[in-house]
C-alpha cells in the first residue's frame, strides 16, 4: 500500500464538499502481473441534466526540490495509470489533483501549461486550506 500523499485529506474532503461520493481509497489498478494504486476514485452521482461521472484521482503535492523533477515523475505515473485505466477500467477518466499553489506558481507557466495540454492531462486544483475544487482542468 503506497504512502498517502500530503494533501490527501483536503483533496477528498474537497471532492465530497463538491458533491463526489468516494468509491475506493486508494483505487487498485490491476493489470497482469502489475499491481499499483492511484490515491481516490470518486463518482459524480447522476443528475437529471447529466449523466454519472467516475474518475480515478491521483494526488500530487510538488513538494520535493525541483518542480520539474516532480511534474516529471507525475506526468510519467500519470501516463502510466491513463494507459492501464483504459484497459482495465474505461468508465473512469483520469484527473491529477495539485494544490492552488502548485498551479498559480508551476502550471500556469507557458512551457508547463504546453506539456500538460500536449500530454492531454486533466487535472484540477485545490484549495488546501478551504478544501475547496478552485477550478477543473480539462
Amino acid at each position: 500500500m503506497p504512502a498517502r500523499d500530503l494533501y490527501h485529506d483536503a483533496v477528498k474532503a474537497a471532492l465530497i464538499k463538491d458533491g463526489w461520493v468516494i468509491l475506493a481509497d486508494p483505487y487498485r489498478i490491476q493489470y497482469k502481473d502489475l499491481d499499483l494504486y492511484a490515491d481516490l476514485a470518486a463518482e459524480q452521482p447522476i443528475a437529471a441534466e447529466r449523466s454519472g461521472q467516475k474518475i480515478v484521482v491521483e494526488i500530487k503535492s510538488f513538494v520535493g526540490r525541483s518542480l520539474i523533477t516532480d511534474f516529471h515523475l507525475a506526468v510519467g505515473q500519470y501516463k502510466v495509470y491513463q494507459v492501464l485505466l483504459q484497459e482495465t477500467a474505461s468508465e473512469y477518466d483520469l484527473y491529477l489533483a495539485i494544490d492552488d499553489i502548485t498551479y498559480h506558481n508551476f502550471f500556469s507557466r507557458e512551457g508547463v501549461e504546453f506539456l500538460v495540454r500536449s500530454s492531454q492531462i486533466r487535472f484540477f486544483v485545490v484549495n488546501i486550506d478551504e478544501q475547496e475544487i478552485i477550478q477543473w482542468i480539462s
